[in-house]
């Protein structure tokens, strides 16, 4: 019986790599692995021979960014189209790695259950707390980076995916309005400061076209010379280039 997964790579979903479900490759690595100091700087370093071994921080950050855009795409669209929560804690994940050592596809144990809330601030609990919080705390002591950039790598990918998500074929209106509920709190129910507080900002173009798009905090991706700043960097204006 196929999986109600697949009907999600579709429209602005297209040109992504569907989850795999069930037993995973041999080779798939389990995501728990990752809060392992050493087997997580293992794989940071043989990620990093691409960059002639760069800067640290800005190597983790990259190799962040590539696995927040799989992990956010795939749970932002099963809970925001198919009401569903993937079972995406670092607990029962496993990873399919490129050769680089970036993640390429992501291994469930199961296409996910039907949402439990529709609260905005605990139906994305699954993907904050059992996945990106205690991920984010190990690239943060692993690489020295502040955790701010890696949640606001996190937070630029989940505010990208929600508003690509509008124009999917399987979207309701309004389909992301639970997720920009979720990045328009200062503060989360709690009291504790939203660290996915207002990731990006749009910025009015001079000559009358459309906003530009910036993320309010950098990536310090700069710090990979042959790569440079972003196209949506805030430090360079007018002078970001991907």
């Amino acid at each position: 019986m196929p999986s109600p997964l697949e009907a999600l790579y579709a429209g602005p979903m297209a040109a992504l790599m569907s989850p795999g479900l069930g037993e995973p490759p041999p080779s798939a690595l389990a995501a728990r692995e990752l809060l392992e100091p050493g087997r997580l700087a293992a794989r940071l370093d043989h990620f990093s021979h691409q960059y002639d071994r760069g800067d640290r921080r800005a190597v983790t950050s990259l190799w962040s960014k590539w696995h927040l855009s799989a992990v956010i795409s795939a749970g932002l669209a099963a809970n925001l189209l198919l009401e569903r929560d993937l079972p995406l804690g670092l607990d029962e994940l496993h990873l399919e790695l490129a050769a680089e050592g970036q993640t390429r596809r992501l291994w469930l144990a199961h296409d996910g259950t039907p949402l439990a809330t529709q609260d905005p601030f605990l139906r994305f609990a699954t993907l904050t707390d059992a996945h990106l919080t205690p991920l984010i705390a190990a690239l943060a002591a692993h690489s020295g980076a502040s955790p701010k950039v890696f949640w606001s790598n996190a937070g630029n990918y989940f505010e990208y995916f929600a508003e690509s998500l509008e124009a999917h074929p399987m979207a309701s209106p309004g389909a992301a309005e639970p997720a920009r509920e979720l990045l328009a709190a200062r503060q989360l129910p709690d009291g504790r400061r939203n660290p996915l507080f207002q990731p990006v900002r749009y910025l009015a173009d001079a000559a009358g076209g459309e906003p530009e798009r910036r993320r309010r905090l950098c990536c310090i991706r700069y710090l990979i010379p042959e790569l440079g700043y972003c196209g949506n960097c805030p430090l360079e204006r007018g002078n970001a280039r991907r």
